[in-house]
């Protein structure tokens, strides 16, 4: 990634497009390093093909909303400049370049791992590999359990091109009828993987599989009989998940969303993938069917595999010597110790968590069931972006309701991905009694919060749940995350502030004590304060400011970090993925460090640290420094004040800063270099630092207890 030096000049102008990254290329970027995970060799082989899969899965989701969003731009003859200076053509053009060189280096790894693979004896053989019992069996499972399944679909004047789903497997099949010579047609027939047919068949008695696309393609003589083969290929198209509309105008939000979802299976197709040699002919009668650019939309990989998401199977395989070494989340130290969580925030707390390390289920979920269970409480809300069939979350929040609590749930139902499920979500609570509302029109719902007001001893009390993730048990498992628990009664009495605003849509002027929601108040707060630690800065106090998050985007607050860097406030950033900033750039970014780190947990948490001449400041929260977080979305970051949630903050912080494992230091030009370990020591990742430390923490908890247990005992004894 070539970026042009600024001019150096005492005017310098924090405005010029060079000193801005791209935001597509720099994701983009971020998928290198992901990708580079798959190519080291000191993670093992199944880990290596799961960090494979996810970039595939990656790209699926970057032209579906990416690309499908530019090319909505193009479309609509818009041609505004971004802050780096391009339009969207432009992006679209250097993506596309992007895109096909992280390909061929996926499939180069590909081969590397299936070979290694074999080792073990794991293997995707090809057909021609297999032995007359395999073809056999294979003739058998794909008579009884896939030619059921399959309707081939002829492409002719009688017949009109069919319809093509997003991410399906399609194979465009070129035949002709053996009495007649030279009139060849084409046929179409969508690959049948789903729920029961898995994308690779398991031959018996074996670790070895056969691609299901390979074993449709050799009975393709059951398929369309009295037919002579001529050619077959594999294709696939991805279309545009950028299908909004505009509710402003919509009678029932959820009728909308509904149709949107109807939409999207037929949007615009954005991208056409095929594999093998396919005829010129039978290629652009594809693309022009399609409505895509032959030349531009359409990316060949040749001999190698399509939709490399679906090696998630093989991942999945029982070989542990092949995988990480398992992990298990532990039970928070202080709340295991304790019978009633809400006695535990209130004596002992606030409480930090920090996911994966410590476990969902006895600390968000605990949090949630004892709400619906205990007689003195009163009222349970919360924000609801994203969840899973396996969290508990929802189950909780019907027995609230149940029990006679008054429960109120904010749902996101503008979730990418998630809309579906979050209907189904939204109208089960519904029918329970439970109170459900979509936010605030015009504005995603993004944070991450939970208030429950409880009839304490003294009178009612709010307790709450502040996150930087959703509230979903599968990726609470996978991703890094931190949430507090908390009693703070201003942050309370805020968080009853923002619940009535997001039920009810009503914006009068909102005094917060604590809490930093945005679109409002976020923004500016974190303005503000980067332009005091810029006034504050001196030889004698110097300014730092520390930030990790998910993606540095917003052109505002880069423009603020440059100006605080120049006066020489020391700034280090931990971004994980896109990040407009230049670090390192002489008279402009000198002060100003980028680090990314990638590893087994998607780093997920976000954290905010202003030194305020050792007056210091640390924040959590939902939101990105993005645009889209600042302005249009309700997000929620909450001021972290307990002395002992600080330090803990700052060994996180300061262990992922010192990582020599898993970091990429970004360079002025904005490329990446991966930090190496110089000592046994530093061969120790943060995130590995973090699970030993967990463990650790869960062992002394256990021995504390232990030993309470034996004083009681003895103590009785004596008695």
């Amino acid at each position: 990634m070539n970026h042009p030096t600024p001019e150096q000049s005492p005017t310098l102008d924090l405005n010029d497009p060079s000193l801005y990254l791209n935001r597509e290329l720099t994701w983009l970027a971020f998928n290198r390093r992901v990708l580079h995970e798959a190519e080291d060799t000191r993670n093992p082989l199944l880990e290596r093909l799961k960090f494979l899969a996810i970039v595939s899965s990656n790209l699926d989701e970057f032209f579906m909303k990416r690309i499908g969003g530019l090319k909505q731009q193009v479309g609509a003859g818009i041609t505004v400049r971004t802050v780096d200076g391009r339009t969207a053509k432009q992006q679209i053009t250097e993506c596309y370049a992007e895109v096909r060189d992280i390909e061929q280096h996926q499939y180069r790894i590909l081969h590397e791992l299936l070979e290694a693979l074999r080792e073990y004896d794991i293997s995707i053989l090809r057909y021609e590999e297999l032995d007359t019992r395999q073809t056999e069996f294979l003739r058998r499972h794909f008579h009884d359990n896939i030619f059921p399944l399959i309707t081939p679909q002829s492409i002719d004047s009688a017949h009109p091109f069919p319809f093509i789903s997003n991410l399906s497997l399609n194979l465009l099949v070129q035949v002709r009828y053996t009495d007649e010579e030279g009139k060849a047609s084409l046929t179409r027939i969508k690959i049948p993987i789903g729920d029961e047919v898995s994308r690779f068949i398991q031959l018996p008695y074996s670790l070895h599989f056969i691609a299901l696309e390979d074993v449709i393609k050799h009975n393709l003589h059951m398929l369309l009989p009295e037919m002579e083969v001529l050619s077959s290929n594999v294709f696939r198209v991805t279309r545009n998940a950028n299908t909004e509309r505009d509710e402003e105008h919509a009678d029932d939000l959820l009728a909308m969303i509904e149709s949107e979802l109807r939409e999207r299976r037929f949007a615009p197709i954005v991208r056409l993938q095929v594999q093998g040699d396919m005829d010129e002919t039978a290629r652009g009668m594809l693309a022009a069917e399609l409505g895509l650019d032959e030349q531009t939309d359409v990316f060949n990989a040749g001999g190698d595999m399509l939709a490399m998401r679906d090696l998630f199977q093989l991942v999945a395989l029982d070989f542990p010597e092949l995988h990480d070494a398992p992990f298990q989340s532990v039970d928070h130290p202080e709340l295991r110790a304790n019978n009633n969580i809400f006695h535990a925030i209130r004596k002992y707390g606030p409480f930090l968590l920090h996911h994966p390390y410590d476990a969902f289920g006895s600390s968000v979920e605990r949090f949630l069931k004892e709400a619906a269970n205990d007689p003195k409480v009163r009222a349970v809300k919360m924000t609801l972006y994203r969840t899973s069939s396996d969290t508990k979350v929802v189950d909780c929040l019907i027995q609230a309701a149940r029990n006679g609590k008054q429960v109120a749930v904010v749902v996101e139902l503008k979730a990418r991905f998630d809309e579906a499920a979050n209907i189904r979500w939204a109208t089960r609570m519904e029918e329970a009694g439970v109170h459900v509302t979509y936010g605030v029109v015009g504005l995603k719902t993004h944070s991450k919060i939970v208030l429950v007001v409880r009839k304490d001893y003294n009178g009612l009390r709010r307790y709450l749940h502040i996150g930087t993730g959703n509230y979903h048990a599968g990726t609470a498992r996978l991703y890094s995350d931190l949430g507090m628990l908390t009693n703070d009664e201003e942050m309370g009495i805020d968080a009853t502030e923002l619940f009535n605003y997001l039920t009810t849509g009503y914006t009068p002027e909102r005094q917060y004590r604590k809490l930093l929601p945005a679109p409002k108040v976020l923004k500016s707060s974190l303005l503000a304060r980067i332009e005091r630690e810029r006034k504050q800065h001196s030889d004698d106090l110097p300014g730092h400011i520390q930030f990790k998050m998910n993606a540095l985007e917003d052109a505002d607050i880069t423009h603020a970090l440059y100006k605080a860097g120049q006066a020489g406030v020391k700034i280090d950033l931990i971004v994980r993925d896109t990040c407009r900033l230049r670090p390192g750039l002489a008279g402009i970014s000198d002060n100003i460090r980028v680090i990314s780190v990638v590893g087994r947990f998607l780093e997920h948490t976000r954290i905010y640290y202003f030194h305020n001449q050792g007056n210091e400041e640390y924040f959590i929260g939902s939101a990105d420094i993005m645009k889209r977080n600042l302005e249009s979305r309700v997000e929620v970051v909450a001021p972290v004040e307990h002395p002992g949630l600080r330090k803990d903050l700052r060994a996180l912080l300061d262990t992922q800063w010192q990582d020599q494992r898993n970091a990429w230091e970004m360079q002025p030009d904005g490329d990446y270099i991966q930090r190496q370990p110089a000592s046994t020591e530093q061969e120790v990742g943060c995130q590995d630092k973090m699970m030993k430390q967990a463990c650790e923490r869960a062992k002394m908890a256990q021995r504390y207890q232990r030993g309470r247990t034996r004083r009681r005992i003895f103590g009785r004894n004596l008695r």
